[in-house]
């Protein structure tokens, strides 16, 4: 029987493992921390009986993700939760936007840009099982939908400056479309950071903005009890320093970032080797907040209320300007600010009558300011009174991120950033194999990159299974 060694139980690492263990592989997964999970985790991190998701904690391309979609994590204890609104975005002046699940009710909220909406939702959304397909793909691949990848095309590869313009009058919708292409974590003026805006906005309306009962820890526990009912061993406190630590195997897929890579691969790279991952252009990072609250987000408008996800900002170009400047390594007064207070919709969150939130925004890489205030009055600019309903509060500013989970490195969550040109070398052309034979990068720092889908995982399996001699089966296209 071959022996795969998976190092790091993150989503990708774990997906990875399922994958081959489905397909006969011995399966060892090593993991440096005592929890599983990266950073899908949930945690204890102010008061007793608060549950907060400490990393990841809406998963709209987990639900749609190709791979995830053929498992059977239900049986392993995972439940979806969809919230009443999957998207809102409150402004100053008291009016809100944002996603509802049904395109035409969305539509109608938008107003004199709700048929532009439809227009460019629409065919995303009836086709979305094939543009998630080809969409969490290596970008050199034919795609099997050739016509809807043209047609997505179109405007995904555009800046989402430029789309915002060219497909919407309203400042207000504009400012929405700029709250979605802001979870890209680069500048909006960037080819292609259009792309994640419909991604999001479509899965809203084709499959939601879901969270985990229980917290994100849900997920990883599940594909962890997936693995082991196949066979697979999850060691935790088991940090790997060097390749030669590792016991006898046949293939070995890394879940950790380019630059992780080059250290523990040491000698067994030439300096030209090296180059690639040297090379790689890190993302801005992030300031995480966690509150524990003596009641819900006191939000102005109603529909907000009934949101999973909040986005804050006041105005298109704000937005622009607080990732502009966490890309150039400014801080930043009037941070863009996503936001979700999942206790509204899973009791198990918190006690009774009690709830919790998260927040985060942008920072430069690595910066060590604390962004408690500024994200507390973004959130009080359109929820007076907020303030008032705080018990506790957590911060991790991008420095803590890293310490807490070493592949965050600066506070980056995307293991790189998620530029055109980085998305077709991620980190190398092809992308998953290393100059080491038989190692392979199965993390976020391969295509497609950042968000919990556990696609990486599965196309990195799939390069490992073949030098192994192996077949997977192929997905649902």
């Amino acid at each position: 029987m071959k022996h795969a060694i998976i190092v790091g139980s993150g989503p990708n690492g774990l997906s990875a493992g399922v994958a081959l263990a489905r397909a006969g592989v011995r399966v060892t997964v090593l993991e440096a921390a005592e929890t599983i999970g990266g950073a899908v985790r949930t945690e204890v991190l102010t008061l007793p009986g608060f549950l907060h998701d400490a990393g990841a904690a809406v998963f709209p391309l987990g639900v749609a993700s190709p791979f995830l979609r053929t498992l059977p994590l239900q049986e392993h204890g995972l439940q979806w939760i969809e919230p009443d609104v999957p998207l809102a975005h409150p402004l100053p002046d008291g009016d809100c936007v944002g996603q509802m699940h049904d395109l035409n009710e969305t539509a109608a909220l938008l107003g004199t840009d709700g048929d532009a909406w439809r227009s460019l939702m629409a065919p995303l959304v009836k086709a979305w099982p094939g543009l998630v397909s080809d969409g969490l793909a290596p970008l050199l691949h034919v795609p099997a939908h050739p016509f809807l990848m043209a047609r997505f095309g179109l405007t995904a590869l555009q800046s989402a400056t430029r789309a915002a313009s060219t497909h919407f009058k309203t400042e207000r919708v504009r400012t929405m479309f700029a709250g979605l292409a802001g979870h890209s974590n680069v500048p909006l003026h960037f080819s292609a950071s259009a792309a994640p805006a419909l991604v999001l906005a479509a899965a809203a309306h084709a499959t939601g903005w879901p969270i985990a009962r229980g917290g994100a820890q849900s997920i990883t526990d599940a594909l962890a009890s997936l693995l082991r009912s196949m066979g697979g061993v999850v060691h935790t406190g088991s940090p790997v320093e060097t390749l030669r630590d590792l016991p006898k195997h046949d293939a070995v897929l890394l879940d950790i970032t380019s630059r992780q890579f080059l250290r523990i691969a040491g000698d067994s790279l030439s300096a030209k080797q090296r180059e690639p991952y040297q090379h790689v252009r890190l993302s801005p990072g992030v300031f995480k907040l966690d509150w524990a609250l003596s009641a819900p987000i006191p939000w102005r408008a109603d529909l907000a209320r009934r949101a999973g996800t909040v986005h804050l900002g006041a105005s298109f170009d704000e937005i622009a300007s607080s990732e502009v400047s966490a890309w150039e390594g400014h801080e930043c007064d009037r941070p863009y600010v996503l936001l979700s207070q999942p206790s509204l919709f899973d009791c198990t969150r918190a006690p009774a009558g009690r709830h919790t939130a998260w927040a985060y925004c942008h920072v430069p890489h690595g910066s060590a300011a604390d962004y408690t205030a500024r994200i507390e009055a973004q959130v009080e600019l359109v929820a007076p009174g907020f303030g008032a309903t705080i018990l506790a509060r957590h911060t991790r500013a991008a420095p803590a991120m890293e310490s807490w989970n070493a592949n965050l490195s600066g506070g980056d969550i995307s293991g790189g950033a998620m530029t055109l040109s980085q998305m077709f070398r991620r980190p190398t052309l092809p992308p998953y194999g290393t100059p080491v034979q038989g190692v392979y990068l199965c993390s976020s720092a391969t295509p497609p990159g950042g968000g919990v889908h556990g696609m990486c995982g599965w196309f990195a399996a799939a390069a490992a299974a073949k030098h192994m001699g192996i077949s997977l089966p192929s997905l649902p296209r």
